[in-house]
């Protein structure tokens, strides 16, 4: 049994407690609106935590790069969605992980991009299971539900031998809500165009079987989910603090956090300095433009506990600064002595897991395992 004082640091936490309880709670909802639950893994990158999700009901799971797909199926997930549209490059990378077994959906979200897809399958003798990537609220990616480019899509790649499997989308503008009317509004929004554009698919002849929704505020939000087939969500499985400023979580269930040490001081400034710089917390400042902006980082005891007030406010590539929202705290020295140990919740989880190769993660007996994590494209 490791004990947080014999760690390296910095290094990432997982409360396992927590991660399971957000896990749960994500997939009771899902059983709940009658929806199967697709979770996203490239917050984790990790197979301990994507094997508890699967072990709670989750059914096939969302990859944000190839390599992912590569390693889960390695690891014998074999139910795929690469939920980026593909670029030409990577079809045969697709190719090769589908002639070895793996049911690898692919997207697309433009007439360009599909005849790529329809000319690859065609050369290859490869009939892709292919999604139509929808643009439900003009943040991202997609072709708009009632654009004629939609049609088009689905015709060129059938006239290909090609697979049209469905539709998604991603609500990526509810991280802009911040009150549960603004995320139901969102979430209806999300279903409704999803489903307004696989209804326009079947009456042209084609069958979409497939409505895929997702994000975690809209997974969480929505009040019903008529015409959606699935829903993926990633970030809920640690939360962070843009999650919990749009208001789907509270800090007691952030799951995540980088375990730091108090290296120097420079007390006429306020400051605690640590090891933990923008190599292990990121430079994600997605909290910025929100109601409540927290810097770098929540500052936290050893044992979890949030100092309010305390922050990350600043960070170079291996030190980060602790201070005092608002004031000078001149006994900072006094307060976290050199060697004291603390916990920082991330801004962006998925950002700042992708800043370690391991987790630690602690059990509520206090055990702790290493649980790799992986990287790459």
């Amino acid at each position: 049994m490791n004990h947080l004082e014999e760690l390296n640091t910095p290094c990432a936490l997982i409360d396992v407690e927590r991660m399971q309880a957000n896990i749960l709670r994500m997939q009771q909802r899902m059983n709940q609106l009658g929806v199967r639950f697709r979770p996203h893994v490239k917050t984790s990158k990790s197979l301990p935590v994507t094997q508890a999700q699967l072990d709670a009901g989750a059914s096939g799971i969302t990859v944000s790069t190839l390599k992912e797909a590569e390693q889960f199926f390695a690891d014998g997930i074999t139910d795929i969605l690469y939920a980026v549209s593909i670029s030409p490059g990577r079809l045969s990378q697709a190719l090769s992980l589908r002639r070895r077994g793996c049911d690898l959906k692919i997207i697309t979200d433009s007439v360009a991009a599909a005849k790529h897809v329809a000319a690859f399958g065609r050369t290859n003798g490869e009939a892709f299971e292919v999604w139509i990537e929808i643009d439900t609220d003009d943040h991202r990616s997609g072709i708009k539900p009632g654009a004629s480019s939609l049609i088009e899509v689905a015709q060129l790649l059938q006239e290909a031998g090609m697979v049209v499997g469905g539709v998604m989308t991603h609500a990526g503008a509810s991280y802009g809500c911040d009150t549960q009317a603004a995320l139901e509004a969102m979430a209806e929004q999300e279903r409704a165009g999803a489903v307004h554009a696989a209804q326009r698919l079947r009456e042209a002849g084609f069958k979409c079987p497939v409505v895929s929704v997702g994000s975690t505020p809209t997974a969480l939000a929505a009040r019903r989910l008529d015409g959606v087939t699935e829903v993926r969500a990633g970030v809920y499985v640690f939360f962070d603090l843009v999650m919990h400023n749009v208001g789907v979580c509270s800090t007691d269930e952030i799951a995540l956090s980088v375990l730091t040490t108090v290296i120097g001081h420079q007390e006429e400034k306020g400051w605690a300095i640590v090891d933990a710089g923008w190599m292990a917390m990121s430079r994600d400042r997605g909290t910025q433009d929100q109601k409540r902006d927290f810097a770098l980082g929540q500052v936290c005891t050893a044992s979890g506990q949030v100092l309010e007030g305390y922050l990350v406010s600043s960070a170079n590539q291996e030190h980060g600064i602790i201070s005092r929202v608002g004031e000078s705290d001149t006994d900072i020295a006094q307060r976290f002595p050199i060697g004291t140990q603390l916990r920082i919740l991330p801004i962006h989880a998925c950002a700042t897991a992708a800043q370690h190769p391991e987790y630690v993660a602690l059990g509520p007996d206090g055990s702790s395992q290493t649980w790799p994590r992986f990287y790459g494209w």
